[in-house]
């Protein structure tokens, strides 16, 4: 089977993986994938792909990712993952699709408003 790479989104994490054959394996920057997220939360995320297509165990992915935090990174990882898999086979895409795994989720944080202390906090008002 030849290499099949995607990539995935989430916030400013940008995560490129390449999946291959293999014994499930997962490599982040060099590193196992518990090594790098180290919370169990963190590693469900990861692992969250390949358990509902029923493909766990089957696949090496090898990722590469940047920017963002450890929980968009994470995210980013099961995106690439998903996308993947429906790539190699079509038929896994509905039961993924259920669980919300081939959505690209969109949400930004918003940026600063000149003048202000955040993007929406506001001088205090005081009506005397």
């Amino acid at each position: 089977m030849p290499t099949t790479n995607t990539s995935g989104r989430r916030k400013t994490a940008v995560a490129r993986i390449y999946l291959n054959d293999g014994t499930g394996t997962i490599t982040v920057n060099g590193k196992d994938y518990k090594e790098y997220f180290p919370t169990l939360p963190l590693q469900y995320i990861v692992m969250q792909s390949t358990e509902v297509s029923g493909s766990a165990g089957k696949f090496d992915v090898k990722v590469n990712v940047a920017g963002g935090g450890v929980k968009g990174q994470a995210e980013a990882v099961r995106l690439a993952i998903a996308k993947a898999i429906v790539e190699l086979d079509p038929e896994k895409k509905p039961a993924l699709r259920a669980k919300g795994l081939m959505t690209r989720d969109d949400r930004m944080v918003e940026r600063k408003k000149p003048g202000r202390r955040k993007a929406r906090k506001k001088f205090q008002f005081s009506k005397r």
